[in-house]
C-alpha cells in the first residue's frame, strides 16, 4: 500500500546541484593543471635550448680570443689595423648589437654540429692605429698595469734580481669580444667578453 505525499509538501533535494558545481570546478582545476603541466614543459625545453646555444657561441668567443692572444704574443703592431678575415676590428664604433655596423667586419665558423657561429673582435678604441700615436690622438679604453703584491714582496711580474731595470708598466688595452648564434625557431644567443692585452 503506498501514501501520497500531500501537495504542500514537496521533497527539495540540494545534492545535484552541490554535485555538478564541484563536477565544474574539478574540470576547470584539472584544464588549469594540464595548461600548467604544457607550460612548464615548454619553458623548461626552452631553456636547456638556450643552454645549449650559449655553449655554442662559446666557441666563438674561444675562437676569437685564440687568434686575438696568438697575434698578440707575436706580432702586436697587427692589432693597430682591421683584420676582416680574423674577424678583428681596431676601433669601436658603436655599441649596439643589432646594428649592422657592430657586426661589420665580422667572421663566421661552423661547429661540429654544423652550427653557425658568427663573432667580432672590437679594440676599445675609437680611431685605427697605434693607442699611443700623437698624430692620430686615438683614445682606447685602457687599465694600469697591475701592482698589487699579494702578500709577495714583489708586484706581480716584478723581477726580484738587484740589478733588474725598473720600467714603467706599459697600460693593457680593451678589447670586447662578441658572438652570437642565430637558432632555430627564431631563437638566438649572443655572447661576449672583455679581454685586456698589454700594449
Amino acid at each position: 500500500m503506498t501514501r501520497a505525499v500531500p501537495h504542500g509538501r514537496r521533497a527539495r533535494g540540494i545534492a545535484l546541484p552541490v554535485v555538478l558545481v564541484i563536477l565544474a570546478l574539478m574540470l576547470v582545476g584539472a584544464v588549469y593543471l594540464l595548461k600548467a603541466v604544457h607550460s612548464t614543459g615548454l619553458t623548461t625545453g626552452n631553456l636547456a635550448y638556450d643552454a645549449t646555444l650559449s655553449r655554442q657561441a662559446d666557441l666563438g668567443l674561444h675562437s676569437a680570443f685564440q687568434w686575438l692572444d696568438t697575434t698578440a704574443a707575436t706580432s702586436k703592431a697587427t692589432l693597430d689595423n682591421d683584420s676582416a678575415a680574423n674577424g678583428y676590428v681596431a676601433r669601436l664604433t658603436t655599441t649596439d648589437l643589432r646594428s649592422g655596423d657592430f657586426w661589420a667586419g665580422s667572421k663566421t665558423i661552423t661547429d661540429s654540429d654544423g652550427t653557425r657561429v658568427e663573432y667580432v673582435i672590437h679594440r676599445m678604441c675609437n680611431k685605427s692605429g697605434a693607442y699611443n700615436d700623437p698624430v692620430v690622438n686615438n683614445q682606447c679604453m685602457q687599465t694600469a698595469p697591475n701592482t698589487a703584491a699579494l702578500g709577495n714582496a714583489l708586484p706581480i711580474g716584478a723581477s726580484g734580481a738587484v740589478d733588474a731595470a725598473q720600467y714603467a708598466g706599459s697600460p693593457r688595452l680593451h678589447y670586447v669580444v662578441t658572438a652570437r648564434i642565430a637558432g632555430a625557431r627564431g631563437a638566438s644567443v649572443t655572447n661576449q667578453m672583455i679581454v685586456l692585452i698589454g700594449a
